[in-house]
């Protein structure tokens, strides 16, 4: 076996010996073993990340430099494009035409943040004085430890890498142990374009081993984490002990608010991909259905019908149309998740059932409408982080909004209308971090994603994305020093 932890510009394996099987969720098949790392390797990949950060071997590169080794990083992206894709589908079992926009998107991640690193050079603050010389400057943070989910593993990782390299820090990349081959294609990648050895250190296992020290040693500097909320809040709590920074994206249950005007075949069209691309897996996923009553029993009506059409298959199943869960702890789940909104009162329209047949041999489950719920239940307070959607109705604008905004979490929503008036009202009201307006799920790298309330705090992408990665710095210079006078002299 070929060892798989990156520490300190070397490829290395796990201390105690460590290894995991990864398998694929569609079939089972092995993809490979890879090593599994605990608290001494994480130790060992932190310190690496000091060291390499102190030295100044990255965080001193002009910034301009850094940022076009992020677009020589984008551009061996897209040469790799099909390697990475395949890898990427083989952890997750995502469809290869899912993965292959993904690898698009995480390269268009690193040419945005290139561009970006070397434009601002601070600013300029006009002190009043003519003998006054002050600046903000902007330095980078230090040793970012980087923890991200399996259901977007490269992308995710990609929102991370990139602005804390165009910042000039130093990294320890912990990915989720399911999900590891393409955090192990991107290192190799860094490795081959000449990053300083300790710039970038990856190591692979259990978030309650290897994630441990992430959030609690006193030579992280800040702490990324993408994932759920119970995790979420273990961390902040953690690195509370030493005051890191701390940036959190921690999922959603996002309302998609459809009103009787909207363009129906369109809003329908949307309403599935919303709620089941990449089977759901998905933390902007619109797994809330707010639609105006006079068009309800239709909409869901057709939805449904859609839904029962949705083919599931394996990655590199040309057929397929949605794939499986990423393992069968998760399909599991979901399936509780279904069965408690039952016992509560819940209607399951289409779904609610294991994949058969073929499919028995990996984790899918069948895409599921959920109607007859009240805001009180678990289907509509929880998140699934699974093929499902629950259908909810209003009368007014206000009732959609006060029915929108009843969650804890706040990262995405979205509103169906062709009354533009109404379309900004809502839009300006829904307290999501990203509000979409006849449309669902698109993102660009030079705009802000981030959650309110219990979604999460901080932003990944633009301007701010990057300014997460960095401290900023008020320098003040006395151009015409004098005695002040404060104490004088007896």
């Amino acid at each position: 076996m070929t060892a798989t932890l990156f520490i300190d510009g070397a490829w290395v394996g796990a201390v105690a010996g460590g290894t995991r099987e990864i398998r694929n969720p569609a079939d089972g098949e092995l993809v490979a073993v890879v090593d599994e790392a605990d608290e001494q390797d994480t130790i060992a990949a932190i310190a690496a990340a000091r060291r390499a950060f102190d030295s100044g071997a990255w965080s001193g590169v002009p910034a301009p430099e850094r940022g076009d080794f992020l677009l020589r990083v984008a551009a061996g992206l897209r040469e790799r494009k099909e390697e990475f894709a395949r890898a990427e589908s083989l952890d997750t079992g995502k469809r290869i035409v899912e993965s292959r926009i993904d690898m698009d998107d995480i390269a268009a991640c690193f040419d945005y943040f290139g561009k970006l690193a070397g434009q601002d050079a601070g600013r300029i603050v006009d002190a009043g004085s003519a003998d006054v010389f002050s600046r903000i400057e902007y330095s980078p943070v230090g040793v970012c430890a980087l923890i991200t989910p399996w259901n977007y593993p490269l992308l995710q990782a990609a929102w991370k890498i990139a602005p804390a390299l165009a910042a000039g820090n130093a990294f320890v990349l912990k990915p989720a142990e399911l999900t590891p081959h393409t955090a192990i294609l991107m290192m190799r990648l860094l490795e081959d374009l000449g990053l300083p050895a300790g710039v970038a250190n990856l190591v692979l296992g259990a978030g309650a081993t290897a994630g441990g020290p992430l959030s609690t040693h006193p030579d992280v500097d800040m702490v990324s984490f993408t994932g759920g909320l119970v995790t979420g809040r273990l961390i902040a709590a953690n690195a509370a002990a030493t005051v890191k920074k701390v940036a959190l994206e921690l999922g959603g249950k996002n309302p998609n608010v459809v009103f009787a005007d909207a363009d129906f075949d369109a809003a329908v069209d949307n309403a599935l991909n919303a709620a089941f691309v990449h089977s759901g897996q998905v933390c902007s996923a619109g797994a809330r259905l707010v639609v105006e009553e006079s068009i309800a029993e239709r909409f869901v009506d057709e939805l449904v019908r859609r839904a029962e059409g949705i083919r599931l298959g394996g990655p590199f199943d040309d057929e397929a149309e949605s794939g499986p869960l990423i393992s069968a702890a998760h399909r599991d789940k979901v399936h509780a998740y279904v069965q408690a909104g039952i016992a509560e009162g819940a209607r399951v329209r289409c779904g609610g059932e294991f994949g058969s047949g073929e499919l028995e041999k990996g984790f899918y489950y069948r895409p599921t409408v959920i109607d007859n719920v009240s805001r009180g239940m678990s289907v509509v307070r929880d998140e699934a982080f699974g093929p499902t959607v629950t259908v909810e109705t209003f009368a007014t604008e206000d009732e959609a909004l006060e029915i929108a905004n009843d969650t804890f979490y706040g990262l995405a929503g979205a509103v169906w209308t062709q009354d533009a008036a109404r379309a900004q009202r809502v839009a300006q009201r829904l307290d999501h971090g990203t509000v979409w307006i006849n449309d669902f799920h698109p993102y660009l790298p030079q705009a802000e994603w981030g959650g309110f309330k219990q979604s999460g705090f901080g932003r990944e992408l633009g301007p701010t994305g990057l300014a997460e990665y960095q401290e900023a710095k008020h320098i003040y210079q006395n151009l015409a020093p004098a005695v002040s006078g404060w104490f004088p002299e007896h």
